[in-house]
């Protein structure tokens, strides 16, 4: 039989990197080779494995599923995004950008000027000055009175600062979802691990025993191929659990935001197998108050509200003070020529001139061809709209967290019968393995047996894996996983 199998020196290029991480690519370099030399093979290949990743635990950061959604919160770029954007609404939530305040203008101009004369009805028939002068002026405008607006633009602002505040939230809902299910997939794959080196141990024991069985001509070589074949079969399935190992931190990584991504972690949560009952109406009465969607339709609405009534404001006259003062030095010098033809020098002349005033003004529009009444309709329309988009999502979140919490319970159900089923596996892979060593079973009933262990416990993980990913929906349904 024609087998390939890597050479030492390719095993070792292929499983030892600086950062004791297993690389799983195939190797080109390939030799053929008999059974029982693949045997000694792949018992050299995982014992290889096991030393690297004791090696490797020793030097890896232990990280909890705490640990890493703190991580991800930190690293996520969204959440940097929304904080910005906190701020930035935080800096516009003001008095003064609503207009309240006066607003108060500084100007300095320089005025230049040159004048050149000819009236021969003067007495002097030809005149040219030059001047030069310097105005500081300082003006000011209130609006005192424009239908409450301040106030109302004031409320908006606050709705505004409010509003990116949910929409962070959302940010960390949604990187906190994904950081948690990659946390368990990744415990999960490396407890899946933990069950196919047992059954990789018992593999080798029945290998020994079916060769000893051999020699005194109790099993046939019919025997021993099926043991090694099965040997064989556990070893792959058992390198492309590394490899699902591998991935799965890889992901855990990415959803941490972490630049390394080969970074690898010893994983302090344990798998707990019970969970938590949850009942409806407590669930929906939280829903209603903490979903983070529906918040942001909370918002919405008021912002509606608000937009409604800065329109109606608009058809308020506007009352405004306006107050200045300006200083105006002058310094002018200039030359004459009189009708008989003399030319006399005119002295240097300074003037200053102070200026102020304070004047209060009225505006109202008669007519804009129905602008302002539109522009109240269109508010108080899209108030109507944002109350029919909550309703809606009221009545779509009370149906999913329904249905989730419908396959939650079945869902447990599920994985009470997968433990079960565990424990029997358990209990008949005992009861068979003592058997098998007497010679009262024969090797396919021991091997189906092995397979029934490996399916009750793969059953386990997987009803685990999926309650955890409908209660960490139900979860952010309510709004618990900011909290």
């Amino acid at each position: 039989m024609l087998v390939a199998v890597y050479n030492c020196d390719t095993m070792r290029s292929l499983f030892i990197t600086k950062d004791f991480s297993l690389n799983m690519h195939i190797s080109s370099q390939l030799q053929t080779a008999t059974t029982e030399e693949i045997i000694i093979q792949m018992k050299y290949i995982i014992l290889l494995i096991n030393i690297f990743f004791l090696l490797g635990l020793q030097a890896q950061e232990s990280l909890s599923l705490a640990d890493a959604i703190q991580k991800g919160l930190e690293n996520n770029f969204q959440i940097k995004i929304a904080e910005q954007n906190i701020k930035i609404a935080q800096n516009n939530n003001t008095w003064y950008a609503t207009g309240r305040y006066p607003i108060v203008d500084a100007s300095l101009s320089n005025n230049n000027s040159f004048i050149n004369q000819n009236n021969p009805a003067s007495f002097l028939s030809e005149l040219s000055s030059v001047g030069t002068g310097l105005t500081p002026a300082v003006n000011a405008n209130w609006v005192i009175y424009n239908g409450n607006q301040f106030k109302i633009n004031k409320q908006q602002l606050e709705q505004l600062e409010l509003q990116g505040e949910v929409n962070a939230e959302i940010a960390i809902e949604t990187t906190t979802r994904s950081i948690i299910l990659a946390y368990y997939q990744a415990l999960i794959q490396q407890e899946r691990i933990g069950t196919l080196e047992e059954l990789l141990d018992l593999s080798r024991d029945r290998i020994a025993r079916e060769e000893v069985r051999q020699e005194f001509g109790q099993a046939g070589r019919f025997d021993v191929l099926q043991t090694q074949d099965a040997y064989l079969n556990d070893s792959t399935t058992y390198l492309i659990q590394i490899q699902n190992l591998e991935n799965a931190f890889y992901n855990l990584n990415l959803a941490m935001g972490e630049d390394v991504l080969a970074t690898r972690y010893q994983l302090s949560d344990a798998i707990v197998y019970d969970a938590p009952d949850y009942k409806l109406e407590e669930l929906k009465k939280t829903l209603l108050e903490d979903n983070r969607n529906l918040q942001n339709l909370f918002v919405s609405r008021e912002l509606g509200r608000i937009g409604t009534r800065l329109a109606e404001a608009s058809r308020s006259p506007i009352v405004s003070l306006g107050a200045g003062a300006s200083y105006d030095f002058r310094l002018s010098q200039g030359s004459g020529t009189t009708q008989q033809g003399m030319e006399i020098a005119l002295d240097a002349v300074q003037a200053k001139t102070l200026n102020g005033f304070i004047n209060i003004g009225a505006s109202y529009r008669l007519y804009d061809g129905g602008a302002r009444k539109r522009s109240i309709e269109n508010a108080q329309m899209q108030e109507i709209i944002t109350q029919l988009n909550i309703e809606d999502l009221k009545r779509n979140l009370a149906a999913q967290l329904e249905i989730a919490l419908g396959n939650y319970n079945n869902q447990k159900r599920l994985l009470d019968i997968s433990s079960t089923l565990v424990q029997n596996a358990q209990e008949n892979l005992d009861i068979a393995n003592e058997r098998f060593k007497g010679a009262q079973i024969s090797s396919f009933d021991y091997r189906a047996i092995q397979l029934a262990y490996l399916n009750a416990q793969q059953s386990r993980l997987d009803a685990f894996f999926n309650l955890k990913t409908i209660e960490t929906d139900i979860i952010q349904l309510i709004g618990g996983l900011v909290k």
